[in-house]
């Protein structure tokens, strides 16, 4: 407890409590012994990705709400890439932190690799709180990497871990990053119609089969050129092309009907050029940069354990280095990675209807 009173002046140790926060760094409840500077320095740099984790988890949050209103006013939408570009820099940070934990040899980790026991950075509650707060789901993990039931697990052995178990029990129950944005998305005014509005279906499918049409155009000429020129063989190149429009329609028509927050992305980020649309592909690109960050933050991860602990099982049982790897290719906002493969050039869409609804608003 903080010991300012009103008659007295705050300072900055006490603004930042330093006194209890520099007591952190011992290694083992109720410990006292002194730590060398290499466990010393594991400790901190540990402590400090939760103390961002802890940031990033409230900014999420408050990009989540903003996000989740029926109708998202515009300028919440500046405040929500605000909110995520903070994240996305903290994790760049964070990637950039694992530099540090290189400094530390094999040999010097081994000095104290045995005290860390069975824990491990798989029971960071916060960071697992963060992946079901961005929309991570169970199946898409590792297999058999189950944080609720790996929590309970603690719980039962020791009280200490209930409050991570809450946290993560509550938050799994939360509308997720990836829920709010699809809903988001859903709503977007495609060719001048809106969700739920007169003849919305067939002016959404028009779209759709325009832009089709539009990519298998283009995708033909593109064809001929190559096949005068590609090394590839013509059966090749053309079965290739007749699969890039495949995915581009099982994109847009998964199971047979349109995904219209597909339809809206899609619409977004062809016309992104549009006015009305500046905002909306900033979001957009403001989640691709988020997982961007964290992907990377992944990845470095995965070098630096692998640099100082080679291919040996983790701390916590698992596989090390392979886990660490197979997380790198977890994805949530799929569809925002997805839509890329299936843009084409401004020169070849569709022409876009109700064009002024697009456009700067006019003052008189």
């Amino acid at each position: 407890m903080s010991s300012y009173t009103s008659s007295s002046r705050l300072t900055y140790s006490e603004y930042l409590r330093l006194n209890e926060l520099l007591e952190l760094q011992s290694g083992e409840i109720g410990c006292e012994r002194e730590i060398n500077n290499d466990e010393t320095h594991f400790i901190i740099i540990h402590q400090i990705f939760e103390l961002w984790f802890k940031l990033v988890l409230s900014e999420l949050r408050c990009a989540r709400n903003l996000l989740m209103s029926s109708h998202v006013e515009e300028s919440d939408i500046p405040k929500v890439v605000g909110h995520l570009n903070r994240v996305t820099e903290i994790c760049r940070l964070m990637a950039n932190q694992w530099k540090v934990m290189e400094t530390l040899s094999p040999q010097d980790f081994l000095v104290f690799r045995d005290k860390l026991g069975t824990a491990s950075g798989f029971e960071s509650w916060q960071m697992r709180e963060l992946e079901f707060l961005m929309g991570l789901k169970n199946d898409e993990r590792n297999k058999g990497m189950d944080p609720l039931a790996h929590y309970r697990k603690l719980a039962d052995e020791n009280p200490v871990y209930l409050q991570g178990l809450k946290k993560l029990e509550e938050t799994i129950k939360e509308p997720s990053l990836e829920e709010v944005l699809q809903k988001w998305l859903e709503r977007t005014p495609i060719q001048g119609s809106f969700l739920g509005g007169e003849n919305d279906e067939e002016l959404v499918e028009d779209f759709v089969e325009k832009y089709l049409g539009a990519m298998d155009n283009l995708n033909q000429k593109l064809l001929e050129q190559m096949i005068e020129h590609s090394s590839v063989d013509k059966k090749t190149l053309e079965e290739r092309f007749n699969a890039n429009i495949k995915s581009a329609e099982e994109y847009l028509r998964p199971e047979g009907k349109i995904s219209r927050s597909r339809a809206g992305l899609l619409f977004i980020e062809a016309y992104r050029e549009l006015p009305l649309l500046a905002w909306p592909r900033k979001l957009i690109d403001s989640f691709v940069e988020l997982e961007e960050s964290m992907v990377l933050f992944r990845t470095h991860h995965a070098r630096m354990v692998e640099r100082i602990i080679g291919r040996r099982i983790g701390t916590g049982g698992s596989s090390g280095v392979d886990y660490l790897d197979a997380t790198t290719k977890y994805r949530i906002f799929k569809d925002l990675w997805g839509v890329r493969t299936i843009l084409i050039k401004n020169s070849s869409l569709p022409p876009i209807n109700n064009s002024e609804m697009y456009g700067f608003s006019k003052t008189k």
